[in-house]
């Protein structure tokens, strides 16, 4: 056992506060307060600088500085018992002191060297190890001294136990042989070994040896037996050992047990003619314990168990009592009565107690003697270690207890100590007195108390000295608080008499006092520190033997505070939780700041695998992949050294709901009707929206789930009507907002009994794929609405409105097909479903015609309204009705481009249509080429095809506004004039009559137009242009559109600019030097001009090239708003509605590429490259 830590008694308060190890001491002479200021700011005081360490013994801490004798604090406790797979044993024994204690061992009362002393850390001086090989020779008893100058501490006894490794002796047992009726006790012995001990009685075979109330192993080991029969005969009654604490079993040689018969004719059980017979009958008596009374002594604590085996026939039964008094509760009983056991005893259980056994001839009694005894303890705690000053009287008294009543022994420094009043020692039984306690007094004694049942030793050091204050807090200790906060400023002192405390600010002698400030042993603690409260505090110590004092330093910081706490959060299971938690705090505790995140109390493990669900950075907290365990409250702590805030919010977590429980069955008035009920499972925290009821059924489609019944979220139950004929099995899920929960568990199957059909047929469609013909087909019932076998359909029709009798067909299958019927004529049509359990509902009337075939007639009186150049208006008298021979579809209206109006020899051949669905008698047609000649028929279409083309008309369409010029450059550029030259426009849309010429004056620094001028220029040939009358040194934009009867086209732009004065000067002199080059460019520019003149002008004239080459494509459907922009040239009420209603599908009848088949003159070739 670990020795305890020795504590000084110390006879006056406030002596010595706790040391601070590794800190420095300031340790001042015998000098007044004044002094000792005057000489800190002078600096003429020499201080001494010490390095402490702490010794502790029990009510008392003395640094090490101080010379004091040696303390145990570590040893080992005995007995050791050395087991055989251990490698080593190792002895400790630990102690401080200075100077530093040596070390010395005895074994069996006598000195002993250890054979390894080990001097390591993990076996500090005066720990020896033993190893297993030579363990042997040193069992024995041991005792470790710690000594220096200044005393001698000693350990308790500790005995080293080597047990031999437990044997049972050879040995060769002669079979037992008894008769029957007789008790049988077959003597184990076990080996002394290692407890504890177990022991078994077990067969060669291993099978273990039944007991009962007949039969019993005792607490001694051996077998015993109340009275033998024959069948307990055997040759192989084996006892087992079992050495748990070093894992080892060992037997003993078998036994062998002869049970002769007490009839006659039966010598033995190995007659093979065993009698069942009875014993005789047999007085009680005893196996176990043997005479009458028997003395018990145990310790206090223990376990007690009393044991009485009877023998006798009939198997005798065991009561017990204490006499006197009851048996205590803690009382149980075992081995069928056998065996009393009493946990714990006290004194109070000590007594007489009596075991009868009795049987139906007599009785036997044993009486128990029990005596509670305890081994030596300390009454309170053991004797206090002492720090007294010179002069005074030391007592001390060793009080402890024990039964029997402890011999008490003192030494002085591990020697016997006695009485010796010369020199004032007194030793007077369990107390020593020093009378004037002398500074050779100090030394360590020893109090040793023991009886029967063991020892216990107390060190108690005893120290005698007169020492000036020695404060053990280093001087300029920083002491930090956060505004608000409670601080201690420490001052620890080891002096001898008691030192006197005083403390001051550093700037002022005044000893410090407020409501605020208050003196604690010897610190200073400050309450609800401020601000200015942070600054120097001085601690002075002082006595009879001299002055000691430090600075202590304090700063009050700002405290931590949670600015943006996290806010409670809502998140749907496995998704991303994110809390945030933004903090403030004192910017000099920077590297101690920390934030920190618990859950419901518990901190979180903010790990970096990857594997870790959680993260956090820069105050935010984030859940991966959150889960129905991550709700909770979380916490977020703020903290630094000093101080911390915290803040909490509760995660939510939303998930799909549990599956509902214990869903049953319950049927109603009709077998096709049930309610089901259910329990709902957990929302988690959403609320449940529906449930969704599911069916499945076992012979149309097993294994498949359909959906049922819908049913409130704040309803468990659901009345149900199924389909006849089904075997059903049903279950339920939950959704809320989150979605869908688990299924439930599938409820037992529930039949349904068949029936006749509950609907009819349901999307009858009649349709005519030829003209003699009608086609019925509908939707079949679904099998599991067929609520029985036979299923079959009964369609009926007749004529529309004429008074024909039904015509009926009982079918199989899902269509029908009536055949030689007139075209397109109304029928009346019923489909009736029917089963071998009846026919279903009355059916509804469908009505529906037989087939269709193309419509015969035109439409007549085509008009034509030309709208504007690209737009007209059509319009017909619908054909009748009997001609269309079907349902109507709509109109067709084709139109053809015969020819361009400026080139009439050229026959085009452009074929268009458009497609206008329904009942209608006009329709606008859009995308016509301006002064063109045209032609448009009309005709009608059903399903079936389109009906014949009504009669041509002939139509023109006038002169539209021409395309933009292909091209405009500006050249020549002088001071005041530019020449322009272009080519006419391609798509000339009508007769030219001119162009229309626009210039604007441009500023060059804010491209605002300056000045503007309009000329219009006569002449369709005309293709250049020199305007005069310029500024020089300007920035012109050039505008050129061409014009017809209808109106001008778009312009096309160009942007130059005139010659300015001082560039023209330079420009005589470049052509004096080269005019033949000027001269040359000019006529090719001049030739080029011509050639470009001369194409258009007669492309516009009409001729081999005249004309405007169709478009490279063409749109197939026109844009509402060229259309629009097209009538707002000629408005028209009829135009204003163009929708989708007014056109068609449009549609190409031949498509053009620009000049395709056209031959090309030289020039042609020239332009189109």
């Amino acid at each position: 056992m670990t020795q305890k830590p020795v504590l000084f008694h110390v006879p006056y308060k406030s002596q010595v506060t706790p040391v601070d190890p590794y800190q420095h001491v300031l340790l001042i002479s015998a000098v007044s307060i004044h002094q000792w200021r005057v000489m800190r700011l002078v600096g003429s005081l020499q201080l001494v600088l010490l390095l402490v360490f702490s010794s502790t013994a029990t009510g008392l801490n003395i640094p090490l500085e101080v010379e004091q004798p040696p303390t145990i604090i570590n040893s080992s406790s005995g007995p050791i018992i050395a087991l055989p797979f251990d490698k080593s044993i190792t002895i400790q024994c630990e102690a401080r002191g200075n100077p530093p204690p040596e070390y010395r061992w005895t074994k069996d009362g006598k000195d002993f060297i250890p054979p390894h002393v080990t001097t390591n850390r993990h076996h500090p001086v005066g720990t020896f190890v033993l190893h297993n090989k030579q363990v042997v020779e040193f069992r024995g008893t041991y005792r470790c001294y710690s000594s220096n100058k200044l005393g001698t501490a000693m350990t308790e006894e500790i005995e080293l136990r080597v047990p031999n490794v437990p044997k049972f002796p050879k040995e060769v047992n002669s079979p037992l042989v008894v008769e029957e009726g007789d008790p049988i006790i077959l003597e184990c012995n076990p080996p002394e070994g290692v407890a504890p001990v177990k022991i078994y009685w077990m067969s060669i075979g291993l099978e273990h040896i039944e007991q009962d109330e007949r039969v019993s192993v005792g607490t001694d080991g051996n077998l015993y037996f109340a009275y033998a029969l024959l069948k307990d005969s055997r040759q192989d009654y084996c006892c087992f050992a079992s050495f748990t604490k070093i894992r080892t079993i060992v037997q003993k040689t078998a036994m062998a047990v002869i049970v002769k018969s007490s009839k006659p004719g039966n010598e033995s059980a190995d007659s093979g003619e065993a009698t069942a017979e009875p014993p005789a009958v047999r007085m009680p008596g005893l196996l176990l314990p043997s005479g009458v009374q028997t003395e018990k002594v145990l310790l206090r604590g223990k376990h007690l168990e009393l044991e009485c085996i009877p023998h006798g026939y009939p198997t005798p039964n065991v009561t017990w009592m204490k006499m006197g008094e009851t048996l205590p509760s803690r009382t149980s009983e075992g081995k069928h009565g056998k065996l009393l056991s009493i946990s714990a005893v006290d004194e109070s259980d000590a007594g007489k107690y009596m075991c009868k056994a009795q049987n139906s001839v007599g009785e036997a009694v044993h009486y128990f003697d029990v005596i509670v005894e305890e081994p030596p303890k300390w009454l309170s705690e053991p004797p206090q270690s002492q720090l007294t000053v010179i002069g005074t009287d030391v007592h001390i008294k060793c009080s402890v207890s024990g039964k029997p009543s402890p011999d008490i022994t003192w030494r002085r420094n591990g020697r016997l100590f006695k009485d010796d009043p010369v020199n004032n020692r007194r030793v007077l039984d369990d107390t020593v007195v020093l009378h004037n306690a002398k500074t050779e007094d100090s030394a360590v004694y020893q109090c040793e108390a023991s009886n029967s049942h063991g020892s216990i030793l107390a060190n108690i050091n005893i120290m005698v000295m007169n020492m000036a204050p020695l404060i053990l807090t280093r001087d300029y200790q920083e002491y930090a608080v956060v505004l608000g906060g409670d601080i201690l400023l420490n001052c620890s002192v080891f002096s001898s008499p008691p030192s006197k405390i005083s403390w001051a600010r550093d700037d002022t002698p005044k000893t410090i006092d407020g409501i605020r400030f208050f003196p604690l042993n010897e610190s200073l603690q400050i309450i609800s520190a401020d601000k200015k409260d942070s600054g120097r505090y001085e601690c002075v110590a002082s006595n009879s033997e001299g002055m000691s004092a430090i600075t202590a330093v304090l700063d009050v910081k700002d405290p931590t505070h949670i600015v943006y706490p996290p806010q409670d959060v809502q998140v749907i299971s496995g998704t991303t939780a994110q809390l945030m938690c933004q903090a403030e705090y004192d910017k000099s505790l920077q590297s101690t700041f920390e934030v920190v995140w618990r859950k419901d109390g518990e901190e979180i493990p903010l790990l970096s695998e990857e594997h870790s669900r959680y993260f956090a950075d820069y105050g935010m907290l984030q859940i991966m992949s959150v889960n129905l365990s991550d709700q909770g409250a979380y916490t977020c702590v703020a903290r630094t050294s000093l101080d911390e805030d915290n803040a909490t919010a509760l995660l939510t977590v939303l998930d799909v709901p549990d599956a509902p429980k214990i869903v049953e069955i319950s049927e109603l008035p009709s077998p096709r009707n049930i309610s089901l009920y259910w329990i709902p499972g957990s929302d988690h925290n959403s609320s449940v929206i529906e449930f969704i009821v599911e069916y499945e059924e076992s012979q149309w489609e097993p294994g498949r789930w359909r959906e049922l019944q819908k049913v409130p979220g704040n309803q468990a139950t659901a009345e149900l009507a199924l389909h006849g004929n089904l075997n059903y099995q049903f279950r339920v899920y939950a959704v809320n907002a989150v979605g869908p929960g688990p299924p439930s568990e599938p409820t037992e199957r529930h039949k349904t009994p068949p029936a006749a059909p509950e609907k009819n047929p349901e999307s009858i469609k009649i349709q005519g794929h030829s003209p003699n013909q009608m086609d019925i087909s509908w939707e079949p019932l679904l099998p599991i609405e067929h609520n029985g076998p036979g299923l079959e359909y009964r369609v009926r029709y007749r004529k529309l409105g004429v008074g024909d009798e039904w015509k009926l067909h009982m079918v199989n299958r899902h269509s029908f097909v009536v055949r030689n019927t007139s075209t397109f004529v109304p029928y009346e049509i019923e489909i009736q479903s029917r089963n071998s359990h009846g026919w279903g509902p009355e059916p509804k009337i469908v009505t529906g015609y037989s087939g269709e075939d193309v419509p015969t007639a035109a439409p007549r009186d085509i008009a034509v309204e030309v709208i504007n150049t690209t737009v007209l208006r059509v319009s017909w008298t619908p054909a009748p009705a009997a001609t269309v021979r079907g349902h109507l579809g709509g109109y067709h209206v084709h139109w053809v481009r015969k020819r361009s109006l400026l080139n009439p020899n050229n026959i085009l051949d452009e074929r268009q249509s458009l497609s206008f669905p329904g009942k209608r008698t006009h329709a606008i047609v859009p995308g016509l080429e301006p002064f063109s000649e045209y032609r448009l028929t009309v005709n009608v279409f059903n399903k079936k095809g389109n009906g014949p083309n009504s009669d041509p008309v002939t139509f023109n369409t006038p002169e539209g506004a021409p395309a933009q010029v292909p091209i405009l450059t500006a050249s020549n550029a002088q001071i005041d004039s530019i020449l322009l030259v272009w080519g006419p426009p391609r798509e000339a849309n009508g007769i030219l009559t001119g162009y229309l010429l626009q210039h604007h004056l441009i500023n060059e620094t804010t491209l605002e137009v300056v000045d503007s001028q309009e000329t219009k220029i006569t002449g369709a040939d005309t293709t250049q242009w020199k305007l005069h009358g310029l500024e020089g040194g300007s920035l012109y934009r050039f505008l050129l559109s061409a014009c017809t009867a209808a109106g001008c086209g778009p312009p096309l732009t160009q942007e130059s600019s005139t010659v300015a004065l001082e560039r023209a000067v330079g420009q005589k002199s470049s052509f004096s030097t080269q005019g033949w080059f000027i001269g040359t460019m000019c006529a090719v520019a001049l030739l080029t001009l011509v050639v470009l003149m001369a194409c258009f002008v007669r492309r516009n004239r009409g001729g081999k090239y005249a004309g405007t080459p169709p478009p490279t494509q063409r749109q197939e459907m026109f844009s509402m708003e060229k259309v629009k922009e097209k009538e707002d040239l000629h408005p028209d009420p009829e135009s204003k509605g163009l929708n989708e209603d007014s056109f068609g599908d449009y549609s190409k009848a031949r498509v053009h590429e620009l000049y395709e088949d056209k031959p090309r003159s030289h020039c042609s070739r020239h332009l189109m490259g």
